[in-house]
């Protein structure tokens, strides 16, 4: 991975749109404009780290401070060909190693039906609420008693 900038936010909407078109277009809710929008609105390249395969985009994901506490996680993508590889796995592994670390518990939202729903409950998420649209799910902090001075997990 490597950290986002500016010229990435148009390859990355791209790949929003093919990634997400399958689910939105079953649910009702594909509009090839407010797909790019969405992410071009909301996209922080402080926070998003493009996912690299072979030295080559393959996807995008950012985990940025929540809100309620802790670390979101959102516009996670991957490109088509790159799914099912196990990269995404590797990916969400070095995200939550690291929220682990810190002791933070982690929010993301699917939309409802997603593939993806899989690989977030293989990780320890689960079902925080939902809507007829997104399943919002959250995944608390692994590892042992933390020292509140240290934010480490004492042996």
């Amino acid at each position: 991975m490597r950290a986002a900038g500016p010229a990435d936010v148009e390859p990355i909407a791209e790949l929003r749109a093919v990634v997400m078109r399958p689910d939105l277009v079953r649910l009702g809710r594909y509009d090839e404009h407010r797909v790019r929008r969405r992410l071009r609105d909301t996209f922080s390249e402080q926070y998003t780290s493009v996912v690299l395969a072979d030295g080559a985009f393959a996807g995008s994901v950012t985990m940025r401070p929540s809100p309620s506490g802790g670390q979101w996680i959102e516009h996670f993508y991957l490109a088509p060909e790159h799914q099912g590889r196990g990269l995404g796995t590797s990916v969400l592994r070095a995200l939550l190693d690291r929220a682990d670390a810190a002791g933070e518990t982690v929010r993301l939202d699917v939309v409802q039906g997603s593939a993806a729903r899989r690989l977030y409950e293989r990780h320890g998420f689960t079902l925080e609420s939902q809507d007829p649209i997104d399943v919002f799910m959250v995944r608390t902090p692994r590892g042992g008693n933390r020292d509140p001075q240290e934010g480490w997990a004492r042996p």
